[in-house]
């Protein structure tokens, strides 16, 4: 159990049974009645945000979560497969577990699998990841007075604005936060 007055950007609370993470949260003490506090918190399920209410001083379940280091083996389309570092187990997750991670994500990457009571509910790639252009058109020099950009394809399928010095078999940096090139992995 948690109080309100524990309540920090971050913080995770289970609503009915679900996990939720608190993305944002205020405080209010209005000039009558009780104080409260009004948050916005994000379904670690389902990626869904919802509005709630609490009265000062609630309190509130925190939910049984694990997170498991795994390694990305591959996709068949829909479902991504991952295997468990430490006992070598095997399983699935659908492209609605991953989110837009999905699109990051190299076969033998170590990913961060979060797990609800014994289930895997979300993926959380790396914050930066090295990948390979495998297509990207030629840049033609005078074109821009200031450094342009131009569409590159990844080896992932991720379509990201790259400069134009850039060619193909090229290992650029990303961030996966933001989906923007960083720069060139010598």
């Amino acid at each position: 159990m948690i109080s309100t007055a524990e309540f920090r950007n971050g913080t995770k609370i289970e609503i009915d049974g679900e996990p939720f993470v608190i993305v944002e949260f205020q405080h209010v003490k209005p000039g009558k009645g009780g104080a409260f506090v009004r948050t916005k918190l994000k379904s670690l399920r389902t990626g869904n945000v919802i509005d709630r209410t609490y009265r000062s001083g609630e309190k509130v379940e925190t939910p049984n979560l694990e997170e498991r280091t795994m390694q990305y083996l591959y996709n068949t389309g829909e479902e991504y497969f991952f295997m468990d570092s430490e006992s070598y187990e095997q399983f699935s997750l659908t492209a609605d577990h991953i989110g837009d991670g999905a699109k990051w994500l190299k076969e033998n990457m170590m990913a961060q699998v979060l797990y609800h009571n014994g289930e895997p509910i979300n993926v959380e790639v790396p914050m930066f990841v090295e990948l390979k252009v495998v297509k990207a058109d030629p840049g033609v020099k005078g074109d821009t007075a200031s450094g342009g950009t131009k569409p590159a394809t990844l080896e992932t399928g991720a379509v990201v604005k790259v400069p134009l010095y850039l060619e193909e078999g090229e290992v650029i940096k990303i961030d996966t936060r933001t989906g923007e090139y960083l720069e060139r992995v010598k």
